[in-house]
């Protein structure tokens, strides 16, 4: 069963009204955000920024310190380590070690910045959504899940499947990757499926949906 505490009621779906409801509440609760907020993401889901080969970096950076790691520990040790490289041309996984003690994610870090340029221009190269995720994909430390976290954050439209989104699949339609959920809701708020994604996992995030068996 699915608790709602927007509504304090059990939730068997969600419409545009109780989407709606939802946003509104995380945006009053200074809740809106990932690493940009929900206006950035809207902005650069409708027109996709080309980035610099810095600024993509960082991007796929942010997306290996988010992933197992709450958002506060993640945007703290992600503004330690932008003051460490943002001026450098090359850095060393040793370096980024005294930051943070994951050498798998260190080296992976060391690895996308020290290649940012050839990253950036392969993933602009691209001409397709389909050829950028799987792209994506191939950069270190980046699985299918984490993908698809970087492709919304560049201007993709996808939902990232991640283990909240997960849960409210199984809670309301006894699957895991709930298409039909981001389908139905695209088609009435008219909004990129990756803003659905960013204001739900949100929504799961901070409980404002509560999941009882």
């Amino acid at each position: 069963m699915l608790l709602c505490t927007t509504t304090n009621s059990y939730i068997s779906k969600i419409d545009k009204s109780l989407f709606e409801k939802i946003e509104r509440e995380i945006i009053i609760l200074g809740q809106n955000s990932d690493k940009d907020d929900f206006e950035t993401i809207k902005k650069n889901l409708a027109n996709p920024p080309v980035l610099s080969a810095e600024e993509f970096a960082f991007e796929v950076i942010y997306v290996i310190l988010a992933s197992g790691f709450s958002q506060k520990t993640a945007k703290r040790i992600f503004g330690e380590i932008c003051l460490l490289i943002q001026k450098r041309n090359e850095v060393s996984p040793d370096e980024l070690f005294q930051i943070f003690r994951n050498i798998n994610k260190t080296n992976a870090i060391a690895k996308i910045w020290n290649n940012r340029q050839n990253y950036r221009e392969k993933f602009y190269s691209l001409k397709t959504d389909d050829e950028k995720l799987n792209f994506l994909a191939t950069l270190p430390h980046i699985g299918e899940i984490t993908k698809n976290h970087i492709a919304r954050n560049l201007g993709i439209s996808v939902v990232k499947f991640d283990v909240w989104i997960q849960r409210l699949g199984i809670a309301l339609y006894g699957e895991s990757e709930p298409v039909e959920l981001f389908e139905n809701l695209q088609k009435e708020t008219n909004l990129p499926i990756g803003y659905l994604d960013a204001v739900l996992w949100k929504a799961c995030q901070i409980g404002i949906f509560l999941f009882e068996n």
